[in-house]
């Protein structure tokens, strides 16, 4: 009945304004919020200089390989010694994590920032930026593994929507501002460094409202410390923390389908980015490049946000597993109705349904993993978790690398990522909906 509806849509309304309502209301949540945001607006504009200094450098050209390579040697080394850091997250004080790694961002940007300014490419540059983002890497697991010590049980779904999704936000801003800065500064090497080198504001303002945590305010609990673990202690963790993931059947089917999603994303992304990088051409409001590819991330910001918008209140009226089966399902259509006829105009709209499935897969697997994992084993846990997201996504890379031509256009891809997402969904849904 539509008066049902209104009935129901108020009531969503107004849970919606008594968690925020709630969660504001607490200085330290405000405070840890305001850590995320002011990183990752500097996560932003470190993204920003090293899009430009790799992939849309005049002077270099860019191929799937390309991609592929830069993502490998960004994101894969950390994915591999990822869960090891997690398990140093669960004996560490959280806050001295979230205030050292910042500090720790802002000196390996300078060395970074002369690297791009002297031209230097190959192994040394991507050292350099890979000790950047494996930092950053660390810093997350560690925000993520906090959250529940300032936000209450009943309000974490909310609390994870509000803060990724606004994170996620921040570093489109950052993006943004870096593209900007960039049209100032010029598309040369001494321009993307000077980029690089503004991101360390972000990461000094994090670091100091991080300083303003007591030191156990985040935990873990005093209980729950150890001493600083050996080697065999981080394998003996990872080992418990693997086993404490497979006895808890809805965290294990929630990693397996966000990572399942990284990978088909990723086989997206490399298309996208090898499309605007050497198939299309500005026209009108649409432009190509790397103001293209800002465009199509500001545009999968946006349905980020309303993704966290809707997901509260989907996930109260049908449960989390199935707002994943349902959102899962959305990505197969979009890219198959969207991204076939390879323009700007479809590929935006097709960045918009992913950025909304992306953001309600992890608000919920988030809070997934937050109720059934234990205080005890969360930054390990996380730390998995970031580990999944990565290797899905540069698993794509290196399929894409070989799949994939220099126009960035295939159809039989294409189909292979629609049929993909179909089949998470499917297999999701047996896992997760059944007795």
């Amino acid at each position: 009945m539509p008066g049902d509806s209104v009935d129901a849509a108020t009531s969503v309304g107004a849970a919606t304004t008594a968690s925020l309502r709630v969660c504001l209301a607490r200085g330290d949540f405000r405070r840890l919020f305001g850590v995320r945001l002011s990183a990752q607006w500097a996560d932003g504009v470190f993204q920003a200089s090293l899009a430009g200094a790799v992939l849309f450098n005049p002077a270099r050209a860019a191929t799937a390989s390309d991609v592929a390579a830069g993502l490998a040697v960004l994101l894969l080394p950390y994915s591999l010694i990822g869960p090891f850091a997690g398990v140093l997250l669960d004996r560490w004080s959280r806050q001295r994590v979230l205030l050292v790694s910042n500090l720790v961002r802002c000196a390996l940007l300078a060395v970074v920032a002369l690297l791009i300014w002297g031209g230097v490419d190959g192994l040394p540059f991507y050292l350099g930026a890979l000790a950047v983002i494996a930092v950053n890497r660390f810093f997350l697991a560690a925000l993520s593994a906090s959250l529940p010590h300032v936000a209450a049980a009943e309000h974490l779904v909310f609390a994870n929507a509000l803060t990724t999704t606004l994170g996620t936000v921040a570093a489109v801003f950052g993006g943004t501002c870096g593209v900007i800065l960039g049209v100032l500064v010029g598309a040369s090497d001494s321009g993307y460094a000077q980029i690089a080198l503004s991101a360390s504001l972000g990461y000094a303002a994090s670091a100091l409202l991080a300083r303003g945590f007591a030191r156990q305010h985040l935990g873990p609990d005093e209980h729950e410390r150890r001493d600083r673990p050996s080697p065999a202690h981080v394998v003996a963790g990872l080992i418990a923390g693997a086993r404490h993931i497979r006895a808890r059947r809805p965290a294990l089917a929630g990693l397996s389908a966000i990572g399942a999603h990284r990978f088909w994303f990723g086989l997206a992304t490399v298309s996208t980015i090898l499309l605007y990088r050497n198939s299309f051409d500005s026209s009108g409001v649409f432009r190509a490049d790397l103001a293209g590819l800002t465009q199509v991330v500001v545009v999968g910001a946006i349905g980020a946000v309303l993704a966290a918008a809707t997901t509260p209140g989907a996930v109260r009226a049908l449960g989390k597993p199935r707002w994943i089966v349902l959102a899962l399902s959305l990505a197969a259509v979009s890219q198959l109705a969207l991204i076939a006829p390879y323009q700007m105009p479809t590929v935006l709209v097709a960045a918009l349904l992913l950025g909304f499935v992306g953001q309600a897969l992890k608000i919920c697997v988030d809070t997934i993993v937050q109720e059934t994992v234990e205080d005890a084993y969360r930054g390990r846990v996380f730390s998995v978790y970031d580990t999944v997201f990565n290797v899905g996504f540069v698993a794509a890379a290196a399929v894409a690398a070989f799949a994939l031509p220099t126009s960035g256009k295939s159809y039989w891809v294409l189909g292979v990522i629609v049929a993909g997402y179909a089949l998470t969904a499917a297999g999701y849904a047996r896992a997760a909906l059944r007795p």
